[in-house]
């Protein structure tokens, strides 16, 4: 192979990989499995190892993960949190055993076997026995402050223990030891947070009533409930917490000290882990949890073998992305051989086209699947899947199924290429795609599929939380012509929906409730009800605690808009084009009439014309309770210092704000001086 079709091979595994990273890391949206994505890697790894000549130190194959997002405050590691390789079978673990073997110069060597949990690494940082900060790993280097949301976390300890002997109500007793621990140093702890399997199913059973997201598995529910915003939802969400490492603030000779101290610190580690001599025995164990692992409250995808005694480890050392003292063994997803009997295009609540393959059903991981997702056009088209093909697809616990390849050898010449539609498939209208030409959308407004999903989204839990209508409810208000839009929900009649499949009287009547609890509803609810493109919970929040009435916002001009702190350009023009469209205007009116009313929140004027910035963590208030309380009297709260800027509030660790806040002679409160400018 030429050297110009060499450095055109490894450019597009860079831009594919790096566009996976940001999939998995910034949006928890991955669309690859875990194998097809380590594949990539080594692919990759392997051509600048022989290609020396085109190395990059922006490759993929020299950092972990993909930038934070800006969402929170940057959390920096001064230890770099890398990744671990992997072992795709035996044969690979074996030849890791014999590398490790002889840079040690030893006929053995012993392993500390750990499971390896399917959750979100984070670190943790105690200072005189107390939680400080914790962060995600983000890229190695950087990740994000999440601190307010771990403190959510039952198994977190916001105090260290010296002697505790936790015991997790769903695992059992860890082995324990007598080791004394001084707690008046600053420690750094990581581990992995992870969601229960059955507070996992119980997420995805609401959602799916209410209409809102559907979390592939618990990896992502995990890594989307630690970037929330609101505390509060993060603490609903159950998480558990297991510890696997001190990096630095204790001296312990072995992995299976460090796990003996977090537990006497009073956290749980990794529950049955095993020191064992050689990797003979380290067999023995991954047997063992293969058998158990369909049995445990939480999912693993492999186990974790490292070199137990830390000198070793430091004479091992690490390459650019990962220890050379550990590898991560990973179980082979269950997989099934099946048939796509048809690709079906479905339209979402924006107007995006996604493939759906209808697969021959199959049992996989004890539950019968029938349908797989395909994404989008490109990753059809780079699987190669075909109606009529033969496909492994595998679940490995997830809810969502995945097609992992097509079985090309068992084609019989009448399998049918797919192609996406030019057309919408609900509506007819002539669909356009995006710039990378990989997502596909319907630009009529008036579609269908996008008015029955607007609907859905309208009555969904963030929005205005109407209990007992569903997707299947709206699905028969729309086919029965009962309604046209979302306003129309609320001049239904239980005579109206008396005549619906399986809703008899008393459900009639629970809907009916429903609606008329539901006719006032907060500001930012009803900002976020209308489904404004690019306009979450957060901006909804952000314009509600700036316009206060929709009157306002209703007529707000473009450049008031893109003036506003925290709204873009593109966020500033979708917000303002939804109130110029007249269809719009005529939605707004129509849930005035049916009794739609916007709940006020009187405000005090205590703090009205200050803006506060709040940075560093606060004993009394996680930042989002010390903005609202700021809010709540009538001041502003931002998240960027500027001479505009009245007050900074610093807890510990305030970081660069409180350096740019001195610079511009702005004035700095502390916890204590701002908690009296409250009561006051």
């Amino acid at each position: 192979m030429k050297d110009k079709d060499i450095q055109k091979q490894i450019d597009k595994l860079r831009r594919d990989i790096e566009y996976h990273n940001y999939r998995y890391y910034v949006l928890d949206d991955p669309v690859i499995s875990d194998r097809e994505y380590d594949l990539m890697l080594r692919e990759l790894e392997k051509l600048e190892k022989e290609n020396p000549q085109f190395f990059d130190a922006n490759s993929p194959t020299q950092r972990v993960g993909a930038k934070p997002s800006k969402k929170f405050e940057p959390f920096h590691h001064s230890v770099p949190m890398l990744s671990l390789a992997n072992a795709m079978d035996l044969e690979e673990l074996e030849k890791w055993d014999e590398r490790v073997k002889k840079a040690l110069g030893k006929k053995e060597v012993e392993y500390c076997c750990e499971l390896k949990f399917d959750g979100s690494s984070v670190s943790l940082i105690y200072k005189d026995g107390e939680f400080l900060r914790g962060g995600t790993r983000g890229d190695g280097e950087n990740g994000e402050d999440i601190t307010n949301n771990l403190r959510t976390i039952k198994t977190i300890p916001l105090i260290l223990q010296n002697g505790a002997k936790p015991q997790h109500p769903m695992l059992g007793n860890s082995p324990t030891s007598d080791v004394g621990v001084d707690l008046s140093k600053e420690l750094v702890i990581r581990g992995e947070v992870m969601m229960p399997i059955k507070s996992f199913e119980a997420i995805n059973k609401k959602a799916e009533k209410e209409g809102g997201k559907i979390f592939a598995n618990p990896r992502n529910a995990t890594a989307g409930s630690l970037r929330q915003l609101d505390p509060k939802i993060t603490a609903s969400r159950h998480l558990e917490f297991f510890a696997y490492n001190i990096v630095s603030g204790l001296k312990v000779g072995s992995q299976s000290e460090a796990l003996k101290k977090v537990e006497k610190l009073g956290f749980q580690p990794s529950f049955d882990y095993q020191v064992v001599m050689g990797l003979d025995k380290a067999k023995k164990y991954l047997e063992k949890i293969d058998k158990l692992k369909d049995g445990l409250p939480f999912g693993i995808d492999g186990v974790v073998i490292k070199v137990n005694n830390i000198a070793d480890q430091d004479k091992l050392g690490f390459v650019s992305r990962s220890p050379r003292w550990a590898i991560a063994y990973k179980f082979a997803a269950e997989e099934q051989e099946t048939v796509v009997e048809n690709i079906e295009v479905q339209v979402g609540r924006k107007g995006t086209l996604t493939p759906v393959a209808h697969l021959k059903p199959v049992r996989i991981a004890g539950s019968l699947v029938s349908r797989a997702t395909l994404h989008n056009k490109e990753e059809v088209k780079r699987k190669d899947i075909r109606i009529g093909d033969h496909v492994l697809v595998h679940k490995a616990g997830e809810v969502i199924p995945e097609i992992v390849r097509s079985l090309k050898e068992k084609r019989t010449g009448k399998e049918k290429p797919f192609k996406m539609p030019l057309n919408c498939p609900v509506c007819g209208t002539k669909v356009v795609e995006d710039e990378r030409g990989i997502l596909v959308k319907c630009p009529n407004k008036n579609c269908f599929a996008q008015h029955r999903e607007t609907i859905i989204h309208f009555v969904s839990r963030a929005a205005f939380d109407i209990e007992h209508v569903g997707p299947a409810l709206v699905d028969q208000l729309i086919e029965n012509k009962l309604i046209e839009d979302a306003a129309d929900l609320f001049s239904l009649t239980k005579g109206d929906l008396e005549v619906l499949e399986r809703m008899g009287e008393k459900s009639a009547q629970n809907v009916i409730d429903s609606l008329e609890l539901r006719k006032k509803v907060s500001l930012p609810r009803f900002i976020y009800a209308l489904g404004i493109t690019h306009v979450g919970e957060q901006t909804a929040q952000d314009l509600a605690d700036q316009f206060e009435t929709m009157d306002k916002l209703e007529k707000v001009k473009l450049k008031d808009l893109e003036d506003l702190f925290g709204i873009g350009e593109i966020v500033a023009k979708s917000i303002y084009a939804y109130f110029q469209d007249e269809k719009n205007k005529r939605f707004l009116d129509k849930l005035k009439k049916v009794g739609v009313k916007i709940i006020e929140e009187k405000k005090s004027k205590q703090l009205v014309g200050l803006s506060f910035v709040v940075t560093g963590s606060l004993r009394k208030f996680s930042r989002e309770t010390a903005e609202e309380e700021i809010r709540k009297r009538g001041g502003r709260a931002g998240s960027s210092v500027s001479a505009n800027t009245s007050y900074l509030v610093v807890g510990e660790n305030p970081g660069s704000k409180y350096d740019k806040a001195k610079k511009l002679g702005i004035k700095i409160l502390d916890e204590k001086e701002f908690t009296k400018m409250l009561s006051n």
